[in-house]
This record gives C-alpha cells, sequence and structure tokens, in this order.
C-alpha cells in the first residue's frame, strides 16, 4: 500500500473524488480514504498545514495503514530561479529550517534523536517521479526542500535558507512527514509544485496559483503511480 498525505482541501479534493470504492475512516480527526487509485493500493488523508499537523497523520498512516511508501503532495515556495511556478521540485531530501539548538553546540537544524539534518526521500521513488513529469509535460527538478512551521515570503528568509541549506523549494509539512517516515525505516517521496516565485508578491501569487499548482502536482503524482 502507499499513502498519500496533503495538508490543504485544494491538493486533495480531486483524490478523494478518483479513489474507487473508498473506505473512509476517522481517527484523531483526520479522514482517512483507502482504495484504488491509478492502479494502485492506496490511502489518502489530508493532514493538514504545519508541521505537528503533518506528524500526527503521518503516524497514525503507518500505524494503521503499513504503508510500504508515503507519498507528500502538494504546493511550495520556490527558492531557485529553476523552479518556476507550476515547476515540480522532486524530493532528493528534507531540511527542517526552522530547528536550531545550536546553542546547545548542535549544527543548525540538526532533528533531535535521529542525529540528521538532511532526513532522506527515496532516491527510485524519486526517479520515478521525474520520469512521470516529463512523460506529462510537466518541468521538474530533484531538490533539496526546507520546511518549517513558517510561510516563508521575505526575499531575506529566502536568502537566508537558500546560504545556508542551499534549498531550492520551501513549505510547511514534508520535514515531519519525512522525519516519522525516517524514524519508522518507510521510504518517503515529496512532490510538491510551485505556487509562488522566488521574487514576486508572494501571498497574492500564492492565491492566484494554488489551486493550478495543487493540479499540477497531482497531475505528476497519478502518472508516478501508474509506474511504481
Amino acid at each position: 500500500m502507499i499513502g498519500i498525505l496533503c495538508a490543504m482541501d485544494q491538493e486533495v479534493a480531486a483524490l478523494y473524488e478518483m479513489i474507487q470504492q473508498p473506505e473512509i475512516t476517522e481517527i484523531s480527526g483526520y479522514r482517512f480514504a483507502a482504495g484504488r487509485l491509478a492502479g494502485k493500493d492506496v490511502v489518502v488523508a489530508k493532514c493538514g498545514v504545519g508541521k505537528v499537523n503533518a506528524a500526527i497523520c503521518a503516524q497514525t498512516m503507518l500505524l494503521t495503514y503499513h504503508p510500504e511508501l508515503v507519498m507528500n503532495s502538494g504546493v511550495a515556495g520556490s527558492l531557485s530561479e529553476k523552479l518556476r511556478i507550476c515547476d515540480v521540485a522532486v524530493g532528493q531530501d528534507i531540511v527542517q529550517h526552522d530547528i536550531d539548538t545550536t546553542a546547545c553546540g548542535d549544527e543548525l537544524a540538526l532533528v533531535p534523536e535521529l542525529d540528521r539534518v538532511y532526513l532522506p526521500c527515496d532516491g527510485e521513488t524519486a526517479r520515478v517521479i521525474c520520469r512521470a513529469a516529463e512523460k506529462v509535460g510537466v518541468h521538474a527538478l530533484p531538490a533539496r526542500i526546507a520546511s518549517g512551521d513558517q510561510f516563508v515570503s521575505s526575499p531575506e528568509k529566502k536568502r537566508w535558507i537558500v546560504e545556508h541549506f542551499g534549498a531550492m523549494a520551501c513549505e510547511m509539512e514534508s520535514g515531519a512527514i519525512a522525519q516519522v517516515c525516517c524514524r519508522s525505516g518507510v521510504k518517503c517521496a515529496v512532490i510538491r509544485a510551485i505556487s509562488d516565485s522566488t521574487d514576486g508578491e508572494h501571498a497574492m501569487e500564492f492565491e492566484k496559483f494554488l489551486q493550478i499548482a495543487a493540479d499540477q502536482s497531482v497531475k505528476v503524482l497519478l502518472e508516478a503511480l501508474k509506474a511504481l
């Protein structure tokens, strides 16, 4: 089984509608829909915005459905001119830019217990996603993705994340999902379509392009599922 997690209604609604013969279960306020999608057994859930929501939902999914792969689909802000609006960032690894225990002598963004700064995504799945994007005519790049409990919009903050971590996109959930998967020994993949650019009016772009970018992520996800 493959788990699919999205943060917002705009990112998950189409997936809920497409699942064949879904079995709906509500656990801890999260709605899980299990069924067939693109020829695969899947379970889909909307986790909500932010790392705590994402972690609770991801752990609940792992304990209840035992997927061998968890895919996080949705939108992100660009940190690189190589990723324009509606392009797709395919996670190579994830860094949580808002973790800071440097006062205790730790490396910036070091994840407690795991002793890692960069949380891995499954390499073979990432390659499948990139090939799927090419097949459906979407520009996609393997990318380091920065995750944190902030909507990053200021150019200064974006520059800071790039300078410290070399990330190409930023969002608010995949760091927690990757951490849960890493801790549990489950493969993780991240598909994030760009909804706001490096140098535009970020909040305005996000509102304008949210649904378009979310649909782009779903298109790549569905094609990738067929090939997995």
